[in-house]
């Protein structure tokens, strides 16, 4: 165990001394990094508590039908989309629904692209730096073990922060690449509701316009009148009424 330590603290002090060989830019290097992993973390727990893969597709529809079945957080999306009594009103709830639901992950994940693409110009200005702090060495020094120093500190400033920036940036555009792409699975889910609720609405309102037509008009009654012909009465019917339910 007290090797592990050791070990651990080596690791930590060569990291230490790194960073401070990286110059003032390692600092800009590092907030651009955490915005980023704090974005990425956001975006990736929230869509995971949207829930829409756990549930699959036969029972989310199965509940559109039944509200009584609904559990969880797509029983309360179901809740909030089924609720409308017309076509225009469930358009309505839907794009209420992705003003709300997406919009939000579309923001985090353009910051993240923005810090993202960020990183490497960092390191690349830290680069500039370390070069123009070599060059000032160079002019400024006699050739002594002090130029020397000078010189190889500002050669470590701009590597390391170049290397840093690199190291930011390629795990950060897999990252957010991971994240878009669920989040266009979330949005294929929604489209999908939107289609199925619409249609279920869009027959059961033709449903409904049938069964009034129907109760509306009741069986025809005939009316006859006499007619008196050699002293015989016959009936022929003369007006034909609807009897309205």
């Amino acid at each position: 165990m007290s090797k592990i330590m050791e070990h651990i603290t080596a690791l930590w002090n060569q990291a230490a001394s790194i960073w401070v060989s990286g110059g003032w830019g390692m600092v800009a290097l590092a907030v651009n990094a955490l915005i980023m992993l704090a974005l990425g973390m956001h975006v990736l727990v929230k869509l995971r508590q949207k829930m829409y893969k756990s549930v699959s597709k036969e029972t989310w529809r199965h509940w559109i039908n039944h509200p009584g079945e609904r559990r969880g957080t797509i029983g309360k999306l179901l809740d909030f989309v089924t609720g409308a009594d017309s076509l225009k009103q469930t358009s309505i709830f839907f794009e209420e629904l992705r003003s709300t639901e997406i919009a939000p992950f579309e923001r985090d994940l353009s910051i993240m692209k923005i810090c993202v693409a960020a990183a490497p110009l960092l390191g690349l200005l830290g680069t500039v730096t370390g070069m123009l702090a070599t060059f000032g060495a160079l002019a400024s020094g006699s050739g002594g073990e002090k130029t020397m120093g000078l010189v190889a500190e500002g050669i470590s400033e701009a590597l390391i922060t170049t290397e840093t920036g690199l190291i930011i940036a390629l795990p950060g555009l897999f990252f957010q690449y991971q994240l878009s792409r669920k989040l266009e699975h979330y949005k294929v889910f929604l489209a999908q509701l939107e289609t199925i609720c619409t249609q279920k609405l869009y027959k059961k309102l033709r449903e409904g316009k049938k069964d009034e037509s129907k109760s509306s008009h009741g069986p025809q009654i005939r009316v006859y009148k006499p007619h008196h012909k050699n002293n015989k009465a016959t009936y022929k019917p003369v007006e034909q009424m609807e009897k309205v339910a």
